[in-house]
């Protein structure tokens, strides 16, 4: 009896020893999955594994990489895939839902179906991030196009064409708002007659409410517990809008027309501050009150903080801001108030410049990709920019990258590529 529970202990230890190296070989951790835009908390944070100081000179090791088409959409990965979307021209024009195994790039299914994009302005691809919810993607093309797909197969559940069938108008640049779920429904920002964002049963399909008579932006709409209910915050061409999600009614509208009608970066939310940034008009802050209806405009700035593609960070009180004219710029969220910009340290100076910031856990450590491809390490504070590695990963791409495990999974025009963000074990 002794000496078959030992022999049972020893055979226990060592499934566990095979465990835990298989762990730490295949760089699993309980590291966050980045299941939508701007992560799982919809804010740019990430709880992910603690990161080298510096990554080697030689750059960082690719895990796996395949080809794709064009395309701004960001990458999501949730439950062992990675998702994003593309557009191919031939031998027919079509714009593509992708899933790969996270782990090996292997392509698990597509899902395509056709488009034309004609005289469509930056028209590479497909926009907007697709959103994984409960072993379903929801995605919404350049050309109005919505589809919720089984995550596990790419089987059609329900989808629908906002332009042909629903009297959606196309802006610009195309549709880029990703789909944003509360509780049963899927949120669309498409810009319908009575309708600048739509609510479907995310199950069915069925339309529930629509609210907001403006045109579509380009900002995914964010959601904000309130004293008095849940808030849906979103930024449209002409107006930002607060909308009860509980009526599907809107509640206040601030005035914020935009030039060429670039609502873009999505807002972003702290205690009782909402705040939106633009180039060509600056920021605005809006001071949210104890009801839903409560709202007014509690500052504005339109020489130093005008930001345009870029999601602004904030922690502390403090908001780090992706200016057009002078690059990473910190200020007070209270005031607007500037302390520093980095004199475009971060991203090159450009017509556009982008780069995708993300918070590492609670720290001020921040993981950036910039327009150029390259993935930096910093650390943000009231006191400046301080960068500790830099390493070019990709080419150049405007599209969000996706945070799993121990990688960064980013893709541009031509490829969808994983590396190692911890090559060396960290301690």
């Amino acid at each position: 009896m002794i000496a078959k529970s030992g022999s049972s202990r020893a055979c226990l230890l060592a499934v566990v020893l095979l465990i835990v190296v298989s762990i730490s070989f295949t760089g699993i951790t309980s590291a966050e999955d980045w299941p939508r835009w701007r992560g799982p908390r919809g804010d740019g944070s990430w709880q992910g594994p603690k990161l080298p100081a510096a990554w080697p000179a030689a750059g960082l090791p690719v895990t796996w990489k395949q080809k794709i088409g064009g395309g701004y959409a960001g990458v999501v990965v949730a439950d062992g895939r990675a998702m994003t979307m593309d557009r191919q021209t031939e031998p027919t024009e079509v714009e593509r839902v992708l899933a790969f195994d996270s782990g090996t790039g292997k392509l698990l299914w597509q899902h395509s179906y056709p488009v034309k994009y004609d005289m469509l302005g930056y028209g590479s691809g497909p926009r907007a991030a697709p959103t994984i919810f409960e072993n379903r993607v929801y995605t919404l093309g350049a050309l109005g196009h919505v589809y919720c797909l089984d995550a596990a197969t790419g089987a059609v559940i329900w989808s629908k064409d906002c332009l042909r069938d629903m009297g959606a108008k196309l802006p610009e640049w195309g549709f880029a708002a990703s789909p944003v779920i509360w509780r049963d429904v899927v949120i669309i920002h498409v810009g319908l007659p009575h309708g600048s964002f739509i609510a479907f049963d995310r199950k069915t399909g069925e339309e529930k409410w629509r609210a907001c008579d403006d045109p579509a932006g380009y900002a995914t709409p964010i959601i904000t517990d309130r004293p008095g209910g849940t808030l849906l915050i979103g930024w449209t061409p002409e107006n930002i809008v607060g909308i009860d999600l509980a009526r599907g009614k809107e509640v206040w509208k601030v005035p914020y027309k935009v030039t060429y009608g670039v609502s873009i970066a999505t807002p972003i939310v702290r205690g009782d501050l909402v705040f939106v940034a633009g180039y060509w008009e600056g920021s605005k802050a809006i001071r949210l009150g104890p009801e839903l209806a409560d709202a007014t405009l509690a500052w504005e700035d339109t020489k130093v903080l005008r930001g345009l593609m870029s999601q602004p960070l904030e922690r502390d009180g403090y908001v780090y801001l992706l200016d057009k004219q002078f690059g990473l710029t910190c200020f007070e969220l209270a005031s607007g108030k500037k302390l520093w910009d980095d004199g475009n340290r971060l991203t090159p100076r450009g017509r556009n410049p982008q780069v995708s910031l993300v918070w590492l856990g609670d720290s001020n450590r921040i993981i950036a990709l910039n327009a150029e491809g390259e993935l930096a390490l910093a650390r943000i504070d009231p006191q400046g920019y301080h960068e500790e590695s830099r390493t070019k990963i990709i080419g150049f791409t405007w599209a969000h990258p996706a945070y799993t495990g121990r990688f960064a999974i980013a893709r541009d025009d031509t490829e969808i590529i994983c590396v190692e963000l911890a090559p060396n074990d960290v301690k």
